[in-house]
């Protein structure tokens, strides 16, 4: 197997292995106190958020630009410069931040950012830092590490944090030392990583960079790469900040659980859009468009058959899960609704299938940082009006979500189809909407069992029944073509 089939192949475990851990975490343990889960949903979510202003896309320009200085051996000038870089903007950016808030001083009253900037400077600078190194080490085809850093140690600290304050009844400071200590460790391990497979020699002359003013194509590139993250960072983490200043942490706290959860039904295409990304831009590099429609096609049916399958025992299981969610149970079943509007989001997205990859793989890439930013313009528009000007609270979060979501999939759908002639739906998608709809009202009439336990088995399993019964004659997935002898052998030897 070569280096990058084996990076491929353990990134998935990695990236499997943090999703389960922070779901179980949401499910089983954060639920004990969701106060102190929102607040670090609301720490995390607010340094993601001011981690681009920092960075400011020189991240990306460490890829893009790494074969160029790699040739005139200056690769690590370009790195060591990169991190200088960070150091002044998050100067620069502490300036600024002050500045505001000192200058409108009645924003420090309500302001959980004001409250928490102890905790979330550091880690903006930790992470920004941190960001730089993961780029970079990707230019040696190693992806596996920084995995563990970027997915799994966030989780850890998530975790150890709650912990230490909810099970062993530390402070809140001690937990927080906890929690950021875990990005730091991270960052260390980046450095040790990072000189491990390069010994780390800084250099920090500018000769490089101002041949033919180099430095101007670096800049312009980061610009456009920040915009792409900015975008990206805010529509991810705009709602968790916004529920955390405008509505309360238990809320907070309530709205990720609920979502962690409702985003179980993703899973299938953690691996999928990796693997395709290749293939999409083979297609692109024949000119064999044609091929790239059924290939879409069939992928988006995929992702969206097996995403609505997954929701659909979600959707009944989720009452009787909750009774097993420590104290706060009956929360998050007062939540359900939001399992509904948020689960129909995604459900869309995943009918959509690799439509960014599209894009990002064509001459119209920029398309992509232009409708992120949209993206997140409104979401943040609707967040505002549903906190403001209706008594939703997370519902009405939920539901910006899900507007903005779909707006967002509406349009690249709308761009793929007047550039490139491609679109996903199929009318076996329909075909699995009617048996999901016959699945879920089955298994919400029938009558329940006195156990939650009985009900939270048996009526995903009739849910599962219904669907393999009914695709077996309906032929919407090919699943005989994976539940063979040979393919299940495969598994199990690879």
């Amino acid at each position: 197997m070569s280096v990058v089939a084996r990076q491929s192949f353990k990134y998935s475990i990695i990236g499997y292995l943090g999703f389960l851990l922070g779901t179980i975490s949401a499910i089983f343990i954060f639920p004990f106190d969701m106060v102190f889960y929102g607040k670090l949903r609301f720490v995390l979510s607010a340094t993601l958020m001011l981690v681009p202003f920092v960075v400011f896309g020189l991240s990306y320009s460490n890829v893009y630009f790494f074969g160029k200085a790699k040739e005139e051996g200056k690769h690590q000038n370009l790195f060591s410069l990169s991190l200088v870089g960070v150091g002044i903007n998050f100067l620069i950016f502490l300036l600024g931040f002050f500045a505001f808030f000192y200058i409108f001083s009645s924003f420090q009253e309500d302001s959980e950012l004001w409250d928490m900037k102890r905790l979330i400077l550091p880690m903006v600078l930790v992470m920004s830092l941190s960001a730089v190194f993961n780029r970079y080490i990707s230019n040696f085809k190693r992806i596996v590490v920084p995995n563990i850093f970027e997915n799994i140690f966030p989780k850890l600290a998530n975790l150890g944090a709650f912990c230490l304050f909810f099970f062993l009844g530390t402070s809140e400071k001690i937990s927080y030392a906890f929690f950021l200590g875990v990005f730091v460790l991270g960052l260390i391990g980046y450095v040790l990583y990072t000189n491990k497979l390069e010994k780390i020699e800084p250099d920090f002359s500018t000769d490089f960079v101002k041949k033919d003013k180099l430095w101007k194509e670096i800049l312009n590139y980061s610009f456009y790469g920040f915009l792409g993250n900015l975008g990206s960072f805010l529509a991810l983490n705009i709602s968790n900040y916004m529920i955390g200043e405008k509505l309360s942490f238990e809320e907070n706290g309530i709205y990720s659980t609920v979502f962690s959860v409702v985003q179980l039904i993703s899973i299938p295409s953690m691996g999928l859009y990796n693997i395709s990304a290749p293939i999409i831009s083979k297609h692109f590099a024949d000119d064999t468009i044609k091929d790239l429609d059924v290939y879409y096609k069939k992928t988006s049916l995929s992702l969206f058959f097996l995403g609505l399958v997954l929701f659909s025992c979600i959707a009944v299981g989720y009452p009787y899960l909750t009774d097993f969610m420590p104290k706060s149970g009956k929360l998050l079943l007062e939540a359900q609704p939001l399992v509904w509007v948020i689960g129909f989001a995604l459900l869309f997205e995943l009918a959509t299938g690799f439509n960014s990859h599209i894009i990002s793989m064509s001459k119209f890439y920029r398309f992509n940082i232009y409708v992120m930013l949209f993206l997140a313009v409104l979401t943040t528009s609707l967040n505002f009006y549903f906190i403001n000007k209706t008594s939703l609270g997370i519902l009405g979060i939920s539901i910006s979500y899900a507007v903005s979501l779909t707006i967002f999939n509406l349009t690249k759908i709308a761009f793929n189809y007047y550039q490139f002639k491609v679109y996903p739906f199929t009318i076996e998608m329909l075909y699995s909407v009617i048996l999901a709809t016959l699945a879920i009202s089955l298994a919400i009439v029938l009558p329940n069992f006195s156990n939650s336990f009985l009900n939270l088995v048996y009526k995903p399993a009739l849910v599962l029944i219904i669907f393999f019964v009914g695709n077996h004659f309906m032929r919407i997935y090919p699943l005989d073509k994976f539940l063979t002898k040979d393919f299940l052998k495969s598994l199990f030897k690879f």
